[in-house]
């Protein structure tokens, strides 16, 4: 499996009707940029009207994932999303002319052709992925489904559904490599018991639904009267049942096809994760509602294993960059406002700096006497000082230069400074250093806590223009 990001050479459309809306549809797939994403565009709305597929604008998982951003919605999107996932691609603008992309077969088998017709093309940039620590158990009580995801090398799926139904039992389906989705997976449709038929008719919802993309499991007693309203409701010229149980609308293409669809559904909605997961993930009674909860669960994990990798890793015992004696000759500060006392990290795009606080800091004299608390002003003047040493760091005479802030943004102050902490000073550059101007996102850790946060930017002046 190629570790590049993917897109489409050329478009390609497909026409149809929403399930729920009945409406005629136009949907195209088209090219997109590296780390752009999926993404929807609303073409009846306007040449801008994106919304990003992404867990965080779901505002429906009633008979389907429906998604919402500045009025800009969205609806039954799973098929197509878990089409896109299936055949592994990462970039792509999904262009509807409508709130609701096309039902088809009921399946995603369509959305594959097509967008293999497209030609699937590498890009140069790698993908990001979602990769996983340790084991995640999900259990959502509303709906008694429980979703586990392991970490693996790659992306794995098993399902199993249980409705309590004497003409669906249980049944398991699972999908070990992704490469095999477009042919044991894609084809299979969504399917529906009678009952729900019913109401979902008798509300008025489903005016695009058809004998022809849904199988129809019949959980009850159905007279010949029933089946000539719903042949006349199809426009079939006669309905019957057969000995599965299911109306005579179809064939299945697999005896776990039900199973099957609830894994493509899962695939469509952990698409809105953003990124592709390298996980085994085990559901028991997936749906919607749960499979967007467990998405964000997911997102949540994975915002936090960023944060933790960002974290610096500080062993006392290993030589620093910098010792104290070589920050004073690169820094002009003194005691007491000296505020770094070594250098751990330094790269071309960031700094990481060591402040021991003790209780010896002249500034907890008074403040304060009985409740000790390192200033946040000085908190940021350590991180500054971190920055200007990676400044420096980039000249051969920092002893002639002097740093000034320039600006503070976004400072948040989280926990307490108290003496015994050890303050770790992280500086990341947010902008090319230019004519001396430095723009840095800064934090300041205290174990793998961030204890404080700002955007700083400061410049580099050469002491003798001072005098000018």
């Amino acid at each position: 499996m190629s570790d590049k990001q993917k897109t489409i050479k050329n478009e390609v459309t497909l026409k149809g009707v929403g399930l729920h809306t009945g409406k005629e549809v136009t949907l195209t797939f088209k090219p997109s940029d590296v780390n752009t994403g999926i993404r929807f565009l609303r073409k009846d709305i306007g040449p801008d009207a994106f919304i990003e597929a992404s867990a965080e604008y779901v505002v429906n998982t009633s008979r389907g994932t429906t998604i919402e951003k500045n009025q800009i919605r969205v609806a039954t999107i799973e098929h197509a999303l878990a089409a896109v996932t299936g055949l592994q691609i990462n970039n792509l603008i999904i262009e509807i002319d409508c709130p609701e992309t096309p039902i088809l077969d009921g399946s995603a088998k369509h959305y594959v052709e097509a967008l293999k017709k497209a030609d699937i093309v590498e890009q140069e940039a790698l993908i990001e992925y979602l990769e996983l620590k340790e084991t995640i158990h999900f259990y959502d009580e509303e709906k008694d489904c429980e979703i586990i995801a392991v970490p693996s090398d790659r992306y794995r799926i098993s399902s199993m559904i249980d409705f309590q139904s004497k003409v669906l039992p249980p049944q398991h389906a699972k999908l070990d490599n992704l490469e095999d989705f477009a042919e044991q997976i894609a084809p299979c449709r969504t399917f529906v018991f009678l009952h729900e038929l019913e109401m979902l008719l008798a509300n008025n919802l489903i005016k695009g639904g058809d004998l022809n993309n849904a199988i129809v499991f019949v959980d009850k007693a159905i007279s010949q009267v029933e089946l000539d309203k719903l042949a006349t409701v199809f426009e079939k010229p006669s309905v019957s049942v057969q000995p599965e149980g299911i109306l005579n609308n179809l064939e299945l293409y697999f005896n776990n096809e039900p199973a099957r669809h609830k894994l493509l559904d899962i695939i469509g909605d952990l698409t809105l994760v953003g990124k592709p997961i390298k996980a085994h993930i085990i559901a028991r009674k997936p749906g919607h509602m749960s499979n967007i909860k467990f998405a964000k669960e997911l997102i949540s994990i994975d915002k936090k294993q960023i944060l933790d990798a960002q974290i610096p890793k500080y062993d006392p015992t290993v030589p620093p960059i910098y010792d104290i004696n070589k920050i004073k000759k690169m820094l002009p500060h003194r005691y007491p406002f000296l505020l770094v006392d070594k250098v751990i990290e330094l790269s071309d795009s960031h700094v990481v700096g060591v402040k021991n606080v003790t209780a010896n800091e002249e500034f907890f004299t008074g403040h304060f006497p009985n409740e000790p608390v390192m200033p946040g002003v000085l908190q940021i003047e350590a991180l500054a000082q971190a920055g200007g040493l990676f400044i420096f760091s980039t000249i051969p005479d920092p002893e002639n230069y002097s740093t000034y802030f320039l600006k503070i943004d976004n400072a948040k102050f989280k926990q307490k400074v108290v003496p015994g902490d050890t303050l770790l000073l992280k500086c990341t550059l947010l902008t090319p250093v230019r004519r001396g101007l430095c723009h840095m996102q800064a934090y300041a850790y205290v174990g793998n806590k961030i204890v404080m946060e700002a955007e700083i930017m400061a410049q580099i002046v050469k002491n003798v223009d001072l005098l000018k």
